[in-house]
């Protein structure tokens, strides 16, 4: 074999060796998103059967305030059907949560240094977790009031009768919502924990961090003084709690080093 010939099978061995972990990561991702979109359809097929009575549950807080005999209606042929559907598909995920991103971590964790992976499992407990209570707090305690200050703030002459597809869009976007406001603790921590700031330097920002919080909560509930302020308040004082968590790492850090 001439030289330029056995460079050129070297050449190519290199390549097809580089290419091979790429192809096993390829397949690995495939089989770890399989897993979770399994499961996502397995908890969907258990719950379908009852759709009506999870969109029943979620539609309560509404319809404990409407006057007796009231009821929801549908505006769209396939509405009465699409709803319970679409909200049990989003319930399902919801629930599948932890399942998904356990395979998540599992794809990733075999890349992390140990002390990554000591840190990341309680992160990632804690942002389901925290996710989980924001939706909570949306329909037990934000929905009551939200929807009581809707209903007896119009017109004596108007009578409810509120769009089942309408409605399950508006309390998704609110769940949505203050499910992501509650992980602001995580990111405040992680970015005092990667050095990409100091607590310092966010305490000094107080007066902005509050102006931003009344413009999310202003972009993402309905424009209302009350929704508003609801987001807002919760979001600023878990910035406080993500501040806190910032503290302690750092004067830990601070007494291991000395």
């Amino acid at each position: 074999m001439s030289r330029s010939s056995a460079k050129q099978h070297n050449t190519d061995t290199q390549q097809e060796s580089s290419q091979a972990p790429l192809i096993e990561h390829l397949i690995e991702l495939r089989s770890r998103l399989m897993r979770a979109v399994v499961a996502i359809l397995v908890i969907f097929l258990g719950l379908y059967a009852f759709a009506n009575d999870i969109y029943a549950f979620v539609a309560e807080p509404l319809m404990a305030l409407l006057p007796d005999g009231s009821q929801m209606i549908a505006t769209e042929v396939a509405s009465p059907f699409l709803a319970p559907f679409k909200l049990t598909l989003v319930v399902a995920v919801f629930i599948a949560v932890p399942v998904v991103l356990h395979q998540a971590w599992a794809f990733v964790a075999p890349g992390l240094y140990d002390r990554e992976k000591t840190l990341a499992v309680p992160l990632l407990v804690s942002s389901v977790a925290l996710f989980y209570a924001g939706a909570a707090f949306a329909y037990y305690a934000v929905f009551p009031l939200l929807f009581a200050f809707f209903t007896q703030t119009g017109p004596d002459d108007i009578t409810v009768m509120t769009d089942i597809n309408q409605y399950l869009n508006f309390v998704l976007k609110l769940f949505f919502a203050f499910g992501v406001a509650f992980e602001i603790p995580i990111a405040t921590f992680l970015l005092v924990l990667s050095g990409a700031t100091t607590v310092e330097s966010l305490s000094r920002k107080r007066p902005y961090i509050v102006l931003c919080c009344f413009v999310v909560g202003m972009l993402l509930t309905p424009p209302d003084v009350v929704s508003q302020s609801l987001l807002a308040v919760p979001m600023y004082l878990l910035y406080e709690i993500g501040l806190l968590l910032g503290r302690i790492v750092r004067n830990r850090r601070a007494r291991e080093a000395s």
